[in-house]
């Protein structure tokens, strides 16, 4: 539970970061200034340290020198008065001197090693651990001293709480009753440790108030800059969503204020012409309305006069019966015209209702392929279903896809050029689709992108025999978005077409894909003839 729990954290966090440019603009802002921040306090802390180290030991190895000195003068005094076999004797007190001198508490007084002779004095040391500090190297170093020189190392030193305080080892040579001494200080330079501490504390602390004080200003400069651009932005939707009077606020006469008067002007412009392009759609729409119905009346007169001609054709002469025929036809077209227009009128006015039934598709492409094949047989081709079995059952308006699926057949007839026509019948547990495939003439891609196009032929001088009117597909479309599916084709020049009615099984589901490929693959043997 705790894992989903994060998940949902951090998914929340990652849509408010893509969503939110203030928010990315203060944290990039912050992260970048911390960056700055630490590597500036960074250097500084390094520099002051290292400065003040080498200033401290440059102090302890200038007091180390001055207490050498001083050494070697007792040393030398002591030999003097005393003789060098009582040089021992007086050694401590040497390096008590040497001590107060130095202001240190911890001394060692070491011999160097292959020398001839006796050691006056012997190796002493004064303070805890003092010999465990001095590592052969530096005694190395010392020993290899031409010169009256101090070496120096850094050294830990462990008090008696356990606690660990740096400290520094100065070593120098002194020359006791003509032998070779090495003499060792150990500084304790913990008060440089804390005030080093205290100078990082600080650097740590300001970077701090710092970065706050840069993630304030940021805020501030982002809620002037960005503020103004998520009022245009929340506008902008409200104008995309039809509320088409909503205007920016101005203020000021600065550039986010002549963006705002600029936007308002195009906003205006937009609700003028939306408006006029509105208001002469509903005319449009009122007018083809309007005619339509008018039309209907005096269209039935003549059809009904029409019939009459038409049944008593066989008295009149040929040119006459001819005629009668001619005027039979066109009155059938014109109705199915009239009816078309109605129909994409009530689209248009969004007064288009749809009764869905749970309805076979097999059986009603069935239906529909029996409707046809009368028209398919006389020009030659042979029609074909195939269903492979699966659910099929869906909930539509099957006056709606009957009439889909005969303008499909309809145009693949008249374009098919005599050749087989497949309808493929598939579905899963979400979709069904039906795909009406033809091997005739096929379109370019110029055709294709306005084939659902009103009163759009790719052919205009084609030779129909379906007699449509150029609204046959754009109805089928519509009929097809009612249902919240989708009527897509394909198509390629000398290789036929494809169109495929993709539907949701039950009513209101979002559609994700479809059952059948597009085109479906060609698995059947089919008989098609030479062109």
């Amino acid at each position: 539970m705790r894992d989903i729990d994060l998940r949902a954290w951090f998914a929340n966090l990652a849509r408010l970061w893509r969503s939110s440019l203030q928010l990315r603009t203060v944290a990039i802002t912050v992260l970048l200034s911390g960056v700055a921040v630490a590597i500036i306090g960074g250097y500084m802390s390094f520099s002051l340290g290292t400065n003040l180290f080498d200033q401290r030991r440059t102090q302890l190895e200038n007091t180390s020198a001055a207490a050498t000195l001083t050494g070697q003068r007792l040393f030398d005094g002591a030999a003097e008065q005393a003789g060098t076999d009582e040089i021992d004797a007086t050694t401590n007190d040497i390096l008590r001197a040497i001590l107060s001198s130095a202001s240190t508490a911890s001394i060692a007084l070491l011999r160097s090693p292959d020398q001839e002779g006796t050691a006056l004095p012997p190796d002493t040391a004064v303070g805890t651990n003092t010999r465990d500090l001095i590592t052969p190297e530096m005694r190395e170093a010392v020993q290899d001293s031409k010169e009256a020189r101090t070496h120096s190392q850094s050294v830990s030193l462990v008090q008696d709480d356990g606690t660990v305080h740096p400290g520094v080892l100065v070593g120098s040579r002194l020359d006791v009753a003509g032998a070779s001494y090495e003499l060792y200080l150990v500084y304790d330079v913990f008060d440089l440790q804390q005030s080093l501490g205290f100078v990082q504390q600080t650097l740590v602390l300001g970077g701090l108030a710092l970065v706050v004080l840069i993630g304030g200003v940021a805020v501030l400069v982002v809620r002037l800059v960005v503020g103004p651009v998520e009022v245009a932005a929340q506008t902008s939707q409200k104008l995309a969503a039809g509320q088409l009077e909503v205007r920016i606020p101005v203020k000021g006469e600065d550039v986010i204020a002549t963006l705002a008067r600029s936007f308002n002007g195009m906003a205006a412009s937009l609700q003028n012409q939306i408006t006029r392009l509105a208001a002469l759609s509903q005319v449009q729409q009122r007018f083809v309305s309007d005619v339509s119905h008018e039309l209907r009346t005096p269209l039935t007169t003549i059809r009904l006069a029409g019939d009459v001609l038409y049944d008593q054709r066989e008295a009149f002469p040929p040119a006459t019966a001819r005629t009668a025929e001619l005027l039979h036809t066109q009155v059938e077209r014109f109705e199915l015209l009239l009816a078309d227009l109605l129909e994409m009128s009530r689209y248009d006015a969004g007064a288009v209702d749809m009764e869905t039934e749970p309805t076979n598709l097999v059986r009603l492409v069935e239906d529909a392929v029996a409707s046809v094949a009368t028209l398919a047989e006389s020009k030659g081709s042979q029609l074909r279903v195939v269903a492979p079995g699966g659910y099929f059952e869906a909930e539509v308006d099957s006056r709606r896809i009957r009439r889909i699926l005969q303008n499909l057949l309809g145009n693949a007839i008249d374009h098919g050029e005599g050749r087989p026509i497949v309808i493929y019948v598939d579905s899963d547990k979400s979709a069904v689709a039906i795909a009406v495939r033809d091997y005739g003439v096929g379109m370019t891609p110029a055709a294709m992108a306005r084939v659902f196009d009103r009163f759009w032929r790719a052919d205009p001088s084609r030779q129909r025999v379906t007699g449509g009117t150029g609204l046959g597909l754009a109805i089928s479309q519509e009929d097809a978005a009612l249902h919240g599916g989708r009527l897509e084709v394909w198509s390629s020049e000398g290789e036929g077409s494809c169109f495929r009615l993709t539907l949701p099984r039950v009513r209101g589901a979002e559609l994700a894909g479809s059952p059948l490929a597009l085109p479906p693959d060609d698995d059947i043997p089919l008989e098609v003839p030479d062109a």
